[in-house]
């Protein structure tokens, strides 16, 4: 039987289609680099090291049929998303299977791309507008020779914050988790970026350990002499953390308090907290859990010296994290369907992971001691279109191929989420993208009283014993303490948790 050789197509005769090939022939084990496509007609029927060069890229349907171990790279990083969209229909038509993408130009660092940062394309890079284009050279100069901690490094924006810092000349990058393998896989990838000459060679420390524990993140905080905190690290899916309230307020509330305690009394230079659009109003255990720590940032931002500065950056969801909707959608069509919409009117802001990273990190640079950010999320996407355009991307055709089942809301949920209050009146800052909110202090608590309150509840007190791990109580105080929340549940006549649990786990949870 005779061998089939991998033909690979590069789209994009460009710095970056160029550095692809020079990579592949001289690694010469991924396949035969046959051509490239580009727009550019003076290039046509030209050659670039030996390569021959075609075009317009629409003309791929006619030059070439795909078999099935041929591949095609995307190698336009300053692409629009609409145009993406066009190439990937081009390639399908074609037959190719495989297709690989660069990443935006925001990512490519001194004209300078890498074949290890090519990936399969997916509904991420064709879905939605076009992300905001960010020097992450020019943005990242606040970190040269700084040591950064990012918590819950594994997770989806701690590891792309993660990936975006190796080129930010970082003395030392520690990786904070409190999942082994999440931090074991993130090591790993960041130690082949670098010897693929991906970014520069900061010193990458992983740190397994749990934000919970204050005495061990004193330690951790002392030890590593950090300069700069992204805090990521957080419990976050609404409805697991409606069944788990306690272990919600203990890890996100008490933890983020913790860090904040340990930064402040060692001299961290700049802390960010990400925060969510469900900490507006909030109508879970979750939500409230985030506003309690943006309120936490404001309140430990009071304390800070003159050479620090604590802020927090808000934004909406961000398509692609792990456990949200668009990697489950994309395992519910491989297993043939039903794709599952909690309800036909739920809309949500989205934002790709690279690009609010990108955000992230250039607000950790330019903000403020005791400001709040909001990221500019654009307009609101219905998540019954998403859920269309996704099994599209796939080759299928919604409700024919494969159906749309709607399953109702669950707890914590509702159709939309505001990104901010109408008191914090986010204004426009000279960054794209960022704005700047009004602090809004407490309303209907007191911050120390209530953490006190439930303190008692997260952390075993032999006095008030009776407390300890008891959900129905903490529920109590929240909806005492949060109007919304208490609102919403008495609205959509969630039950009392305790009444809906058998009693050998009621006060555990």
């Amino acid at each position: 039987m005779s061998k089939i050789d991998t033909n690979i197509y590069i789209i994009g005769a460009g710095f970056a289609g160029q550095m692809m090939a020079t990579e592949l022939l001289q690694k010469k084990i991924f396949g035969h680099v046959k051509a490239f496509f580009d727009d550019n007609l003076e290039l046509d029927g030209k050659k670039i090291n030996g390569i021959p060069v075609y075009g317009p890229i629409e003309s791929i349907n006619e030059k070439v049929h795909a078999n099935v171990l041929d591949e095609a790279i995307i190698a336009i990083p300053s692409a629009q998303n609409e145009r993406i969209r066009q190439i990937y229909s081009i390639l399908k038509k074609s037959g190719f299977i495989k297709i690989k993408i660069l990443p935006s130009i925001s990512q490519v660092i001194d004209g300078r791309a890498h074949l290890i940062q090519a990936r399969d394309i997916d509904p991420l890079d064709i879905l939605g507008r076009t992300p905001v284009v960010i020097s992450l050279h020019e943005s990242l100069k606040y970190l040269r020779g700084k040591r950064v901690l990012i918590t819950g490094a594994g997770g989806s924006i701690g590891s792309e914050l993660a990936r975006q810092l190796l080129s930010g000349g970082a003395e030392r990058l520690y990786l904070f988790g409190h999942g082994e393998n999440s931090i074991v896989n993130i090591y790993r990838e960041l130690h082949i970026l670098q010897n693929e000459g991906v970014g520069e060679k900061a010193s990458v420390v992983p740190i397994i350990g749990d934000m919970k524990d204050r005495e061990y993140v004193r330690y951790i905080i002392s030890h590593t002499k950090a300069d700069i905190i992204f805090h990521c690290a957080a419990y976050k899916h609404v409805p697991m953390m409606e069944e788990n309230p306690v272990a919600c307020i203990e890890n996100n509330v008490f933890g983020t308090k913790n860090l904040l305690e340990a930064a402040l009394d060692f001299g961290v230079h700049r802390f960010v907290l990400i925060s969510t659009d469900k900490a507006v109003e909030p109508v879970s255990v979750y939500g409230v859990s985030k506003m309690l720590s943006e309120k936490l940032v404001n309140s430990y931002a009071q304390k800070a010296g003159s050479d620090q500065a604590f802020m927090f950056v808000r934004f909406g969801n961000v398509l692609g994290s792990r456990g949200s909707i668009l990697p489950i959608f994309k395992e519910q069509i491989a297993n043939g369907g039903p794709v599952t919409v909690t309800d036909k009117d739920m809309k949500r802001f989205f934002m790709t992971i690279p690009e609010a990273c990108s955000l992230v990190l250039q607000t950790g640079g330019v903000g403020e001691n005791n400001a709040s950010y909001l990221l500019d999320m654009g307009e609101e996407v219905s998540i019954l279109e998403l859920a269309e355009q996704v099994i599209k991307f796939s080759g299928l055709e919604p409700y024919h191929d494969i159906d749309i089942k709607f399953i109702g809301r669950r707890k914590g949920e509702r159709n939309n989420e505001p990104l901010w209050l109408e008191k914090e009146n986010p204004q426009k800052t000279k960054y794209k993208k960022i704005l700047k909110l009004t602090n809004i202090p407490p309303e209907g608590f007191n911050l120390e009283s209530l953490l006190k309150e439930l303190e008692d509840v997260c952390f075993y007190n032999k006095e008030k014993s009776e407390l300890y791990r008891n959900r129905g109580e903490l529920i109590r105080i929240l909806r005492k303490a949060v109007k919304t929340l208490d609102d919403f549940y008495t609205e959509n006549n969630t039950e009392d948790y305790n009444s809906t649990l058998s009693s050998s786990v009621k006060v555990v949870l």
